[in-house]
């Protein structure tokens, strides 16, 4: 199953890192820095100019290897349409569209739609969501995740916006399946500093495997 697989793959890499830019090229460059530093999750963002093409490059250079790319900020059905065909292997949302949802589910895509109340996550559980997006995490806080736990035990979250080197144990240790990553990691993209960017993705990579390290140890 194509949609298993590429689930598998996301919990498997674990940190998501949110890629916007000021171009395509920029964000390219961010991500296969990103990447380098050991980090294997992609979510390429919408407000990216020409996000599409940048999904495309990324998905062939990193063909058969154990990175997953996808494609973030995504408002409608059309727009996540022309990033399954450019090759996004997942689909992000700000907030939970039912249009969206039918269209993954469609393409056999994982969907992980924007959710902040019990009542859009049981909406969006029903509509196939795979996993769901915990967002904004900033406003929530890990405490959020054992409280939608309790009705709904089944759920996979993932929080976006928030979450840092400092506090990603506290949500993983809460139950999260991954973490998205924007802000401080993509910040010296910005000014060219790509360096930089794969030196902060070797920290959340390491802090990662300490995190799975204790919890199988």
């Amino acid at each position: 199953m194509k949609r298993m697989e590429i689930l598998s793959r996301l919990e498997k890499a674990g940190v998501i890192a949110v890629v916007r830019g000021k171009d395509q090229t920029e964000a390219v460059k961010a991500s296969h820095a990103i990447i380098a530093g050991g980090v294997k999750g992609i979510e390429v963002t919408f407000t990216v100019p020409n996000a599409q093409a940048a999904i495309q490059e990324l998905v062939e250079t990193y063909q058969g290897q154990d990175v997953v790319i996808g494609v973030g900020t995504v408002l409608d059905a059309v727009t996540a349409r022309l990033a399954i065909m450019a090759g996004a292997e997942f689909v992000v949302s700000p907030s939970f569209d039912s249009e969206t949802a039918e269209l993954c589910n469609l393409y056999q895509v994982p969907y992980l739609p924007g959710c902040m109340t019990i009542t859009e996550m049981q909406q969006a559980l029903k509509s196939g969501a795979d996993i769901i997006k915990l967002f904004p995490g900033s406003v929530s806080g890990p405490s959020m995740v054992s409280a939608v736990k309790a009705p709904l035990p089944q759920i996979n979250l993932m929080p976006t916006g928030g979450v840092n080197l400092e506090n990603m144990e506290t949500w993983f240790k809460a139950g999260v399946v991954a973490v998205g990553v924007g802000g401080n990691l993509l910040a010296p993209a910005a000014v060219g500093d790509f360096a930089k960017v794969t030196e902060i993705a070797q920290q959340y990579a390491a802090k990662l495997a300490e995190i799975r390290g204790q919890a199988n140890g």
